[in-house]
């Protein structure tokens, strides 16, 4: 099946009782047994739910997958990969990375004896001194979280595999329609499912997709053993929400590339990070490994002050001053204060998460209605 019959169909049949065409939402904890261990492979919601089930298979057909894990949200996702490692691993992952990421890696894990590498990913090269006997997993996100770095995963990949290595993307930002880790070479798919897939801001959610079985059966250890699993309410909201990705991602795309080009000739922006410009580093290999370039840009206000750039984000009248991104409807960023507060300045500094950066999500509104949101808030 294409793209858009998978978002639609793949996970889903109509219900054997009613004939249901939507999948229902099972509102059980527990399931009947004809005898102790004789059931229907249904037994108790925190590993098993017939609508969780059926979002896991559509997710997994999405990214090209065989197995697909949900869960309550993405830091639970990131998490579960977390735990495969033991104590005197290392992990190789970027200097621009989303800030829960970071305090989960440097909070959380290090104390246990986990050491991370945050480095430039942009170059695949960087990487190979890195490498030891304890090196473990890489883990990337591209494009990156805020500065639009884009790493090429094919070439990450065949580091990785020449070293034996998980390798894990972060594709939250591409969303699968417009980018397929796994084709590449990945392990491991880590969606924030909040995002793109659910598209309409009313979701928290995660997702790990793979290939492996084995992977597969350990992840799924981890992830019935310490519950961090969604409800049926929300499995059921993101399928729904799933059915239109392909268009909304469409419409994301097409606004975005506009926006970029507005900022891009505007006087008072310095900067501009979207990986569409001809002039953005690895644009090429954006052009190779995604599908059209997204939604997401960030830029810096030309010599702003901090004051002025908390002006700049309240005075907006379209675009909503909050965290998360990817729902429908526009929203504006400041990281160093929000999304990427937890991660020390001259960590933000060396990547240009500086105080004048903002971060737009491109929502699907009215092109000339966002155009002009963004002249008067620039005026």
């Amino acid at each position: 099946m294409k793209f858009a019959t998978k978002a639609i169909h793949a996970g889903q049949e109509p219900d054997p009782t009613t004939g249901a065409v939507m999948t229902p939402i099972y509102q059980t904890s527990t399931y009947w047994q004809k005898s102790p261990g004789d059931n229907k492979g249904y037994e108790y919601s925190r590993g098993t739910n017939p609508t969780r089930k059926a979002l896991e298979d559509c997710l997994a057909a999405l990214e090209n997958g065989k197995f697909g894990l949900a869960f309550s949200s993405g830091m639970g996702a990131t998490d579960a990969v977390m735990k495969i490692l033991r104590p005197g691993d290392e992990v190789i992952t970027g200097n621009d990375l989303y800030g829960g990421s970071y305090r989960m890696f440097t909070k959380l894990y290090a104390p246990y004896g986990i050491k991370f590498h945050f480095i430039d990913l942009g170059n695949p090269e960087n990487i190979k001194p890195y490498i030891n006997q304890n090196t473990k997993l890489i883990w990337v996100e591209t494009p990156t979280n805020p500065t639009m770095q884009i790493v090429d995963l094919s070439a990450v990949a065949k580091i990785s595999k020449e070293n034996k290595l998980l390798l894990a993307v972060d594709n939250t930002f591409a969303s699968p329609y417009l980018q397929n880790p796994l084709d590449l070479g990945a392990d491991i798919v880590m969606h924030s499912v909040t995002k793109y897939l659910g598209g309409h801001s009313d979701v928290v959610m995660g997702a790990l997709i793979m290939n492996d079985e084995k992977l597969y059966k350990d992840l799924f250890f981890i992830y019935n053993a310490t519950g961090a699993t969604p409800g049926p309410q929300d499995s059921f909201l993101v399928l729904r929400g799933i059915k239109t990705l392909h268009l909304r991602m469409k419409a994301h795309c097409e606004n975005g590339r506009q926006i970029a080009a507005f900022l891009k000739d505007h006087p008072k922006v310095d900067k501009v990070y979207w990986p569409g410009f001809p002039d953005h580093p690895n644009h090429e290999i954006a052009k190779k490994q995604m599908r059209d370039f997204g939604g997401m840009i960030s830029f810096t206000l030309k010599e702003a002050s901090l004051q002025e750039t908390f002006r700049v984000a309240s005075s907006f009248k379209v675009f909503t001053l909050a965290e998360s991104l990817g729902g429908v409807e526009s929203l504006v960023n400041h990281p160093v204060t929000m999304t990427h507060a937890s991660i020390p300045k001259a960590e933000r500094d060396k990547v240009g998460v500086t105080d004048n950066l903002l971060r737009l999500s491109v929502g699907v509104e009215d092109i000339e209605d966002l155009l002009e949101d963004l002249k008067q808030v620039l005026s």
